[in-house]
């Protein structure tokens, strides 16, 4: 029986293109199932861990983190929304009017890993904020989100109350960090091949398919 290919998925839920990146991983999954078999991990990265509570104006925050005109924020949006669309995920990108902290998020996907449903929560995270435009760092909609994917809800109200699995998140953004991480998407396959950024999903499958090959 082959052995499955691990994948460790760096990504934050704030970033548009680990949408696009997971879409088009899932893509390729489906495109090599049965023949290649992998085991996914949702693996934190802050894109913002300064964030404050209340978050912070979209436009505002591309013009000062990386210079942007609203004309090229606009594009560069519009490049997103077209990407999805070709891999069946909605950006409503005008609904997505502020950034906000993601620790929370992080925190709560590492306790959906060791309840095995990481992937479900992942995709619930990704879509309210993108699609539905909803504050992924507001303790109620994180609650219910986990409660849609199957998660004891009293328990996430807990995790979240508290500082429960905060080292453990932090240990591992520093992990990536140090291997040289420092933009999202990252997927890394047995933790010796990474592929960057939201790539299309002929990229995936290449890899996927030679990688089981070895």
């Amino acid at each position: 029986m082959m052995k499955p290919l691990k994948i460790d998925f760096v990504s934050d839920v704030s970033c548009p293109w680990c949408a696009v990146g997971l879409a088009s991983l899932q893509t390729a999954l489906a495109r090599v199932a049965p023949e290649v078999q992998v085991e996914i991990t949702f693996q934190p990265f802050e894109l913002n861990p300064q964030m404050v509570a209340e978050g912070e104006d979209t436009t505002e925050h591309l013009r000062n983190k990386y210079g942007s005109t609203p004309e090229q924020a606009a594009s560069i949006r519009e490049t997103i929304r077209a990407r999805g669309a070709e891999l069946g995920f909605i950006f409503n990108l005008d609904k997505r009017s502020r950034i906000y902290n993601t620790f929370d998020a992080h925190r709560l996907l590492h306790w959906a890993h060791l309840e095995g449903c990481q992937l479900a929560l992942k995709k619930a995270l990704l879509k309210a904020y993108f699609t539905d435009g909803e504050d992924p760092s507001n303790h109620a909609v994180l609650v219910r989100l986990a409660g849609e994917v199957g998660l004891d809800t009293e328990r996430a109200k807990a995790i979240l109350a508290g500082d429960m699995f905060a080292a453990e998140v932090r240990e591992q953004e520093q992990f990536y960090q140090q291997q040289g991480i420092h933009s999202v998407p990252a997927v890394v396959i047995n933790d010796r091949h990474l592929i960057s950024g939201g790539q299309p999903p002929e990229v995936f499958e290449q890899a996927l398919r030679q990688l089981a090959a070895q």
